[in-house]
């Protein structure tokens, strides 16, 4: 049979065709192809088997008609460009089609026009869900999901209704571990690049970096909290301010790392070192953090981990799920090697506004 003769014959290929070759009725069918988790499992099995030898594609137009749903998740983010954002959508995308869902994509990019435009494609499609993937936005563009009766998962923070859940982050967890890592290494003078600080994340954060001073017993100094972008050129903006003050720290934590890999180009552009002159650590591990020079040490927040919680949140809240244990999303540090030991010539040099020598 010629290519073209098998993908006419393929087409032609209907729920009855899948049916005959499972030896299942044309419901059960329906019903496995749907996910309905009542299916018993070993028919489930033979429907599946069939549908793959039969090279047979559901009609997911004629699925959302019949089942009143369209198997589609929104999945509304800040911004592409923020490395972490793509390892997300990735995930949360491998996740759905798991469980029988499609995503449409959204990104706001902080604007406002742009997340009302989001939320208009997502009502027109008739999502069955939306996870707001943002860390800030302006919800009350969002009370249109909440109108239309369709279920909302944020995180860190949205509103208080009937149809929204929020995923809580652990920030505390990972920024104490990467607090104490500091102290242990000798540490004392710890600066903070926080986020815009709008963002409920990024003052989150900042929050868990100051309680986490405190219980190590160190200063925090309001000099060296500087607010950033998250972007690369906040991070390297930031530090370039740092760096003509008369006092430095001896180590860096920032919100991000793409704010990290910011602090680390104002560095080199300096002829300062990592870790030599300044010990750094970034949030997120996203994966080019590995692939920095050197590695850069941060506190990891699994982008797998987000996703699960909430697509499990929106499938409990849509009734085909049992409901989550709701525990927060966990961080913890990853060390590698942009922490070590403060330089003792480096008092010296921040103590007359000068920059430490670079050893070669």
């Amino acid at each position: 049979m010629s290519r073209s003769t098998k993908s006419a014959a393929s087409s032609k290929i209907d729920i009855r065709g899948v049916a005959a070759r499972a030896r299942v009725s044309i419901a059960t069918v329906s019903r496995t192809i749907n996910h309905v988790p009542t299916v018993d499992p070993a028919l489930a099995k033979r429907v599946w088997k069939a549908v793959k030898e039969l090279n047979y594609f559901p009609n997911t137009q004629a699925r959302a008609l019949v089942s009143g749903r369209s198997r589609l998740f929104g999945l509304i983010v800040s911004e592409i460009t923020n490395p972490f954002f793509p390892e997300l959508i990735q995930q949360f995308e491998a996740i759905a089609v798991q469980h029988g869902y499609e995503i449409l994509l959204g990104s706001t990019s902080y604007d406002a026009a742009k997340t009302e435009q989001c939320v208009r494609r997502m009502l027109e499609r008739k999502v069955d869900g939306v996870a707001v993937m943002t860390f800030g936005i302006e919800e009350l563009l969002l009370n249109r999901f909440e109108e239309g009766d369709i279920p909302t998962v944020f995180i860190d923070l949205g509103p208080s209704t009937p149809h929204s859940r929020t995923i809580s982050v652990d920030y505390q967890q990972g920024i104490t571990e990467a607090i104490q890592h500091l102290a242990a290494l000798g540490h004392r003078d710890i600066a903070f690049l926080s986020g815009p600080l709008r963002m409920h994340s990024a003052q989150a954060r900042s929050d868990a970096f100051a309680r986490a001073m405190q219980q190590a017993g160190l200063v925090t100094r309001p000099e060296w909290m500087l607010e950033g972008t998250h972007t690369l050129d906040g991070g390297r903006d930031a530090m370039q301010r740092m760096l003509k003050t008369r006092r430095w720290p001896t180590a860096i934590v920032c919100s991000n790392d793409v704010t990290a890999i910011g602090v680390q180009h104002a560095l080199f552009d300096a002829r300062l070192r990592v870790p030599e002159d300044f010990s750094l650590v970034g949030f997120d591990d996203i994966h080019l953090a590995e692939y920095t020079i050197p590695p850069l040490t941060t506190v990891r927040m699994a982008s797998e981990d987000l996703a699960h919680a909430a697509i499990g949140t929106l499938l409990e809240m849509l009734g085909t799920a049992e409901a989550a244990a709701g525990t927060p999303v966990p961080t913890h540090l990853i060390v590698r090697q942009t922490t070590g030991s403060p330089r003792t010539n480096a008092t010296a040099a921040r103590a007359t506004g000068r920059k430490s020598p670079v050893k070669h």
